[in-house]
């Protein structure tokens, strides 16, 4: 089974709910399972698996505590090496080129950083779901099978 660390980026609080929820489906499948709000560098590194779920904010920006992570880990740089990692942008689609950018921008730094992304970013649109679990539960369902394999 896996041990996964959550990194979440959250403005309302609406990332870190989803990322509880993620948690529990988790870990009744017997996966490991840590959050971080927001985490440093030496958490980012020393994890199996890495999964961010951040909303965005302002024009596409990463929340403030969450982006205290990015920009250290833009600035040491430490190689990620094939580490396995998946990202949930949580936006919405009404403000255009911004839309979900927070998770973006994380999802081209771990890339940058080597890593290997095992399932494609997913992009949770507000103004289609008030509730992202039901968006989000079948992609992390088929992360968690994917980390299995």
């Amino acid at each position: 089974m896996a041990n996964i660390t959550c990194f979440i980026g959250t403005v309302y609080g609406g990332a870190e709910a989803l990322a509880e929820q993620l948690e529990s489906i988790a870990q009744s499948k017997g996966h490991g399972f840590e959050l971080y709000n927001p985490g440093n560098v030496a958490d980012f590194v020393s994890s199996d698996v890495i999964l961010v779920v951040t909303s965005t904010t302002g024009q596409g920006d990463i929340p403030f505590e969450l982006e205290s992570l990015y920009l250290a880990l833009k600035s040491e740089f430490p190689l990620i090496s094939d580490k396995p990692f998946a990202v949930i942008a949580m936006g919405d689609s009404s403000y255009g080129e911004t839309y979900c950018g927070a998770g973006r921008k994380f999802r081209e730094l771990l890339i940058e950083l080597q890593g290997n992304e095992v399932l494609d970013l997913l992009k949770v649109d507000a103004s289609e779901h008030f509730d992202p679990l039901p968006v989000a539960a079948p992609w992390f369902n088929s992360l968690l099978e994917t980390l299995d394999k």
